[in-house]
């Protein structure tokens, strides 16, 4: 059995071609009107129930190659999972198409995606993943570029005998070989700054019996391999990246109402859909109709079962380089369960906490707890600092009690703030084996220990996304604080 990375596609407007008649021309007294019709039929197009009937169609072709190729499926966030139904979806990547534009071409170490090297082994497979494409292509940047970087360096990280599996595979469709020859030309300083975070390779070779070799699937392409194809060479483990919607050469015609790349950008339509609540409510949502006022209905009831089934979650368990011993981070939510009970400190970064607080302590057993105040979003990130020197006295109160202390990180999302406060700790009191120590070591704190830091969350936590300003936040504390 094998597994696929398969990729949803934004579209892109193309510009008109220039009038070639007196009559194609839009006079001035008519164009107002023009617009206001052309604006109104867009919005039609791009309503709600076209989005939601667009992305089960992509998924049909998704589920088809699955069944097909008997391949298990993995779904390539932020919108992968709109397309694979929650039962058939073994887990996620995070490759971005911004680390695969033209000039910019970078091996994340921010998201190493160490995750799936256990899927991979052990269906001896394929990575099955759905990702956004933009700019009207008929690629994504993130499976034409971004993922053959990330297997190439990983062979060559874990397979250095290797040297055959070291080559940088790209479609010749897609990329040109003067974009091809440059990013090959990267590969060795990608390498370079991935064994800088000093990872234990021994223990990801363990995971991989073979070298990985990446190959693509689209809907315009055939719909099986054939064996004389590279990518079904026994001695490798294939990632097939497939992307899931069909390439339109411009936005579409008004009339079908399918939308390319219908699941990307969500935030944006939603109204908080999930795919998880899409999945468990496909059959009304499909049925509803085009009046925005019956779909939203149907999406607030939705949300609202959602939210009741998965109003409490657990943390996540995070191993300090080669300790035994977790730390945790986690939604504000999981102070709500006995899960919180078994720490010896706790610290929250969020304004939410307010809601959370009073059920917080009325758990008997609850131990020392830290708030920090932040907003949410950009001002939390940025005001974050102005925080964190709270976390001397409080760490110090646990480290008088416990050698180990385990502790639990929690926001609203568990991916950002949370994110900031544990690696600051890790960063203050974590050597590079990853063991407690109460006292500070008065060298300095560099970028290159944040990064190493940052890898042992990666590594554990694979939704870990904290924001750019976080991290400056993170940064301009631990390079400023007093010793």
């Amino acid at each position: 059995m094998t597994a696929i990375i398969t990729v949803s596609m934004n579209t892109d407007e193309v510009p008109n071609p220039a009038p070639t008649s007196i009559e194609s021309l839009i006079l001035p007294t008519a164009s107002q009107n023009f617009s206001r019709t052309l604006a109104s039929l867009k919005q039609s197009k791009f309503s709600i129930k076209n989005r939601l009937t667009s992305i089960h169609e992509d998924s049909q072709f998704v589920q088809h190659v699955s069944v097909s190729q008997n391949l298990p499926l993995i779904a390539n966030e932020r919108c992968g999972s709109w397309y694979i139904p929650p039962e058939q979806k073994l887990g996620s990547a995070y490759f971005k198409s911004t680390d695969g534009h033209q000039g910019q071409w970078k091996f994340s170490l921010r998201r190493l995606n160490i995750q799936i090297l256990d899927i991979i082994e052990k269906f001896d497979g394929f990575d099955h993943s759905i990702a956004p494409r933009g700019n009207g292509k008929s690629m994504p940047d993130a499976l034409s570029k971004t993922v053959p970087v990330w297997c190439a360096v990983m062979n060559r990280l874990l397979f250095p005998e290797n040297t055959e599996s070291h080559v940088l595979r790209t479609p010749p469709s897609v990329v040109g070989r003067s974009e091809h020859s440059q990013i090959e030309a990267r590969l060795d300083g990608f390498l370079e700054n991935l064994k800088g975070l000093k990872l234990d390779v021994g223990g990801l070779r363990a995971k991989l019996q073979k070298p990985l070799r990446v190959g693509w699937i689209t809907q315009a392409s055939p719909q099986a391999l054939p064996s004389s194809d590279p990518l079904c060479d026994p001695t490798y483990h294939p990632v097939l990246c497939c992307t899931a919607s069909r390439h339109e050469a411009s936005s579409g015609t008004w009339t079908d109402g399918y939308i390319q790349g219908a699941g990307d950008d969500s935030e944006g339509w939603s109204t908080g859909l999930t795919p998880t609540a899409f999945w468990q409510n496909l059959s009304p949502l499909l049925s509803a109709s085009q009046e925005e006022g019956d779909i939203l209905e149907l999406l607030t009831i939705s949300n609202a079962k959602e939210s009741m089934l998965s109003s409490v979650s657990q943390p996540t368990a995070i191993y300090p380089g080669n300790s035994k011993w977790p730390l945790f981070i986690g939604r504000l939510e999981v102070l709500q369960s006995s899960a919180s009970i078994d720490m010896d400190g706790i610290i929250t970064c969020d304004q939410d906490m307010i809601q959370v607080l009073p059920v917080a302590t009325n758990i008997g057993g609850r131990p020392p707890l830290l708030h920090l105040g932040s907003h949410t979003g950009k001002l939390g990130s940025r005001t974050l600092r102005d925080q964190l020197p709270r976390l001397k006295p409080f760490i110090k109160q646990i480290a008088s009690q416990t050698q180990h202390p385990r502790l639990l990180f929690a926001c609203s999302t568990g991916r950002d703030l949370s994110v900031g406060v544990a690696l600051t700790v890790l960063c203050i009191y974590f050597n590079d084996d990853g063991m407690f120590v109460s006292a500070t070591s008065p060298e300095p704190i560099t970028k290159d220990i944040v990064r190493r830091r940052l890898s042992w969350i990666v590594a554990s936590k694979h939704d870990a996304n904290p924001a750019r300003a976080t991290l400056q936040s993170v940064n301009a504390f631990l390079m400023d604080r007093p010793k």
